[in-house]
Order: structure tokens, then sequence, then C-alpha cells
């Protein structure tokens, strides 16, 4: 009988060429088909187990002979059994839907009445700021920008992302995702954008730094808590119209200064020339290489071969006086224009 989640297998020219002899002798010996398909006899012995496993070929009476069935009833028999599991399944969701939702107007008469005023929420629960995310995305009917900051993201998370954005874009939801230029190295990432994209997804990077953020239908904005030490942060979730038009503007003025991402073309060392102008504008605001692979998104040690790449092409001995020689350059800002922030901003 064939179980939940059976895959046939594959039934390729030999097999092909096995069962069009069994059937035209009416019958055959195991051993004497390698002789009549003129094939090798591992092949023959593989063509006849995959004709098995599809019912084509079933047991002679006599050992090892071997006798051909109609593919009709082959097919009869080896469908049945999934289409039963598949209409099984089918009315365990019903009745799962129906009584999960029989249950909703006693959660909700039983929860604190919600404050229209609440435009800002935290989150402090990872959990459930990935509940909150997943019933964001499920209601989004136009709209979805997201901003994720870094190279390498864990494959997990990025499973769980495409199955979210896939369904989004079947439903016709227009998607722009803004990564930094590193994120063009991991492969993970550019499996992930071929898939989005050949779906209908927008995605650029830069090489500017900025923080994670997601946004659903101009109506509600998650923007991740600030990360601490062993602990994974949680969120703020905002639904105040102004902020979340805001917030939205700064996806936007990033996706502007964006390149697209052409997931099939090899990266070309994240756009060095644009990355080292940002290390440089960073390094100007005095922030040292572990500061400034941060905000790009990049390893340590990447940056600091980086930092040496700038040094040797300035002709500079140290980072001061790299920066003093950007500046005369004007690949820099002069220092009474930079960031006020100063170190302490990152």
């Amino acid at each position: 009988m064939t179980e939940a989640g059976w895959d046939p297998p594959a039934l390729d020219e030999v097999a092909r060429a096995v069962y069009a002899r069994v059937v035209m002798d009416g019958g055959a010996e195991r051993d004497g088909l390698v002789a009549r398909v003129g094939l090798r006899p591992e092949d023959v012995d593989r063509a006849c187990e995959v004709l098995i496993d599809l019912r084509l070929l079933v047991p002679g009476p006599e050992p090892r002979t071997l006798l051909p069935s109609d593919p009709e009833v082959a097919e009869a028999e080896l469908t049945l059994p999934l289409e039963q599991d598949i209409q099984q399944r089918r009315q365990a969701v019903v009745r799962t839907q129906r009584q999960l939702q029989a249950m909703i107007p006693v959660y909700q008469s039983s929860r604190q009445p919600v404050r229209h005023d609440e435009d800002i929420r935290t989150v402090d629960d990872p959990a459930e700021v990935r509940r909150e995310l997943v019933a964001a995305s499920r209601d989004c009917a136009e709209e979805a920008l997201t901003m994720q900051p870094g190279g390498i993201r864990r494959s997990g998370t990025l499973a769980d992302a495409m199955t979210r954005d896939l369904a989004m874009l079947e439903r016709g939801v227009r998607m722009r995702i803004l990564y930094q230029h590193t994120a063009r190295a991991s492969l993970a990432v550019r499996r992930y954008v071929r898939r989005v994209v050949d779906a209908g997804a927008e995605v650029r990077t830069t090489t500017e730094p900025f923080e994670r953020l997601i946004i659903f239908d101009r109506r509600v904005a998650f923007v991740p808590q600030p990360r601490t030490e062993g602990r994974t942060p949680g969120a703020v979730i905002v639904t105040q119209p102004v902020l979340v038009a805001f917030l939205r503007r700064v996806q936007e003025n990033h996706w502007l200064g964006g390149q697209d991402f052409d997931a099939q073309e090899v990266h070309d060392e994240y756009r060095t020339d644009d990355l080292e102008r940002s290390i440089l504008r960073l390094m100007a605001l005095g922030l040292k290489d572990d500061a400034v692979a941060r905000r790009l998104g990049m390893s340590t040690r990447t940056c600091r071969r980086h930092v040496s790449s700038i040094l040797d092409e300035l002709g500079a001995t140290s980072r001061f006086q790299a920066g003093v020689l950007a500046a005369a350059r004007e690949l820099v800002p002069p220092p009474e224009e930079a960031d006020p922030a100063g170190p302490g901003g990152d």
C-alpha cells in the first residue's frame, strides 16, 4: 500500500525499454532480460526495481519471473491511498479551523480592552514578535518593505522568510527588499534572492549602514530592539500613521541609493569602491574597525583588509593621516561636517 509522503521513482528510458520488452514477450525471466534488451545487468536490475515499485511489473508464478500489468490498474493502486490521505488531511484542516475559530470569541472576551491610542507596542518576547510578523504578512495586501542589515543570514531564518514572502508575492503584494553589499557574498542569500525575484520581488543592496526595518501596507512597522549579548532582541511594533510614514521614507531614501541585486552574476567584492568610501566616512567619525564592521555588516577581519587597502591607496601610514588625506581629496566630509554623535553613536 502506498504510504503518505511516498515519492514515485523516476521512469527513465532504460525502465521504459525493459517494460516494453516484457510487454512484447508477455512476461520475462529477470536473468534473461539482460540478453533480450542488450543492457548491463545492473541497469536492468535497477529498471526492474523501479517498474516493480510503480506496479508496472509484478512477480510471475515462477521464481525470478516478471509479468507486465496495465498502467491504468497500477495508477489506481498507487494513487487511491494518496488521494484518501489528502482527503483525510483536508478534513483534519477543516475540523481544526472550526474548533479554533469557535474559541476566538472566548479569547477576545477575556482580553483586556485594547487601547486605540496604543500606537507603539514593545514586544520583548522574540517568539511573540515572530507570531506578529506572520499575522501581519498574512494580512498584507499591497506592499511589503524590508531592510536587512549585515551579510550572512541563517539558512533557517531565510527559509522561514522565503515561505512567508512567496505567499505574499503569490497574492500580488509588491515587495522591496534592501540588503547591504556584503550580502552578495552569501550563497544562502543569493538562493533566496533568486527565488523571490523570480516571483516578482525587487531586491537591492547598498553600502550605507542602516537598521533592520519591516513595513507592511504603510500600516504597521517592525523595529527591532537593540541587541544585547546572550539575548535575542524583541521589537517595537509601530502603527501610528505619521511614524509609519516617516519610517517608510527612511526605507525609500536608502532604496533610491541602492543597486539592483542580480543573484545570477558573480559578486564583485561587495562593490569595492562604494564600500571603501563608506568605510572612510565611518573612519572619519572616529569609529574603530569592529564598530565600522558592525555598521556595514561584515566581519572585523574583512573590514581590516579594506582599511589596509585604503591606507595603501592613500599612501597613509596611520588612520589619522588617512582621514586627513581623504578629506583633502574630498572623499569624506571635513571634520566640522562629521556626525555630531561621534564614536558614541555606534
